[in-house]
């Protein structure tokens, strides 16, 4: 079966630049050359490492305590001298200023907020641009596809910092390797433990649990949340064959996974860490552990690890992501062949990544005319921001997919963004489409193409026929026929 450049750039990329379908070689081939070779990553140069960030932020939190600290001892003084004050204030003396609310630790918490709000938005701004010029957006859709796989969600207060450094640390890395690698950097990053409280799970019988029992203080105990989502979503799957035991014995094993304190911070100073994991051997849980059948001996924190890559060589894993990749670039209901021969080719070759895109990839069912996939307002946006050439504005483009529907880093659920089209094709999803569309189209320079060779160089002529062609070779004006080419049916599908 013959595979388009239109399609792979479409359907498997993130949409068509002009002059992206004149490349050499069939779309299979293009696909297959970007497997090939890890994509320059300029845009993301610079920005600090989530250790580097934590430090950050508990310096922001210790002037925000010491900022509280001189507002009471200041209220308590005013309330000393309120009578004297009082007293001078009828004498007809001004009032004394009010010095706890704006002191040295208030002006720098402030300006330690402003620097994290600043780092946030370059990374958002980093990874538009990235997504908008990159001559590899097949590798960059499953950079996408695995950030929302192991999504983590910014509205919950301790991880807003870190979904993004998140991706660029522990998914971009390991995107064309072994999943068991991307596993282990995921599962160990700060975001996740935090987004599901492993860095606050305490083993019922380790020391800390111990101490706190001898001086009858009250403690946290174990925590599944991570475990479980560990099991369900990130590689069995709900039907994988797991129990309530394999939860529990996998959340022991992982124990001690924590990331770093407000002391530990201290004590790096300015100089951050190599990594903000932290291994907490006082709240680790003691013991061999047994988890779908297979004993784990006591090992601290290699006794998690040695989970993990049991996981990701699982045949429920293998066919657990075969399927989601499979929905995701082919169909809502993708062929059960196609999952089956991306499932052999990733046990065959022992979890490599790489393998199993190449089955799909190199399936004719997967370039089928039949399969299809309706854009997520992301995969909207980004393709206007592709195909019409724009400039990328972080923050407006921010803004623009929170009213869509798909806040940037906000699925609100461990399960990721939904990935089939009745769940992002409601009238009023469409509606706001087209409203989407309008906004987009007054962007981009009319100087550029007109809208109708601009559609054939980003759909290719087989997509631009018949009324939709005459639309916009007709259309009053560039900002119309631009806005007819975003809203219709052949740019809102991948196909």
């Amino acid at each position: 079966m013959s595979a388009s450049k239109a399609t792979a750039a479409n359907r498997f990329g993130l949409g068509a630049r002009p002059g992206e379908l004149e490349r050499s070689g069939d779309g299979r081939e293009i696909l297959l050359a970007q497997l090939a070779r890890s994509p320059a990553h300029s845009e993301f140069q610079g920005l600090p490492s989530s250790a580097a960030t934590m430090l950050l932020e508990h310096k922001q939190l210790a002037a925000s305590r010491e900022a509280r600290a001189q507002r009471k001892s200041a209220a308590g003084a005013m309330s000393a001298d309120a009578a004297p004050a009082m007293a001078a204030q009828a004498a007809g003396a001004e009032p004394a200023a009010d010095s706890g609310r704006d002191g040295p630790a208030d002006r720098r918490s402030a300006a330690l907020r402003r620097e994290l709000r600043e780092q946030q938005s370059r990374e958002y701004a980093a990874r538009f641009s990235h997504a908008a010029h990159t001559d590899a957006p097949f590798v960059e859709r499953l950079v996408q596809f695995w950030s929302n796989h192991f999504a983590v969600s910014v509205d919950k207060g301790d991880t807003r910092l870190y979904a993004a450094s998140m991706e660029r640390e522990a998914i971009r890395p390991h995107v064309l390797g072994r999943f068991q690698d991307m596993l282990l950097a995921v599962e160990t990053h700060p975001a996740m433990l935090r987004y599901l409280d492993n860095a606050i799970s305490i083993g019922d019988d380790s020391a800390v649990a111990q101490r706190a029992a001898q001086l009858r203080r009250e403690r946290r105990g174990l925590n599944e949340n991570l475990a479980r989502e560990i099991l369900e979503l990130h590689t069995l799957g709900v039907d994988g064959g797991y129990r309530q035991d394999d939860v529990i014995e996998l959340a022991r094993a992982i124990t001690g996974w924590s990331a770093l304190n407000s002391n530990e911070a201290q004590d790096y100073g300015d100089r951050a860490p190599d990594s903000g994991f932290v291994f907490r051997a006082r709240t680790h849980e003691p013991g061999a552990r047994r988890v779908l059948g297979r004993d784990y001996a006591e090992g601290g924190v290699e006794q998690g690890r040695a989970v993990l890559a049991d996981l990701a060589r699982h045949p429920s894993t293998a066919r657990h992501l075969s399927f989601k990749l499979a929905r995701h670039f082919v169909a809502d209901q993708p062929p059960k062949a196609l999952v089956e021969r991306m499932a052999q080719a990733y046990l065959r070759e022992a979890g490599d990544l790489r393998a199993m895109y190449r089955a799909m990839v190199e399936s004719d069912a997967a370039w089928s005319a039949d399969a299809c996939k309706f854009k997520t307002p992301n995969d909207f946006v980004i393709s206007a921001l592709r195909a019409g050439e724009l400039t990328v504005d972080a923050r407006a483009l921010t803004g623009l997919l929170s009213r869509l529907g798909q806040p940037v880093f906000t699925p609100r659920s461990p399960a990721g963004f939904a990935d089939t089209a009745a769940d992002w094709s409601s009238p009023d999803g469409l509606w706001k489409r087209i409203q989407a569309a309008q906004m987009l189209a007054a962007r981009v320079d009319g100087r550029g193409a007109a809208p109708y060779p601009r559609a054939l160089a980003v759909l290719g002529e087989s997509a631009v026929q018949g009324d939709f062609a005459i639309g916009l070779r007709r259309a009053g004006s560039a900002s119309e026929g631009h806005a007819l080419l975003f809203a219709s049916p052949a740019f809102q599908w991948r196909a």
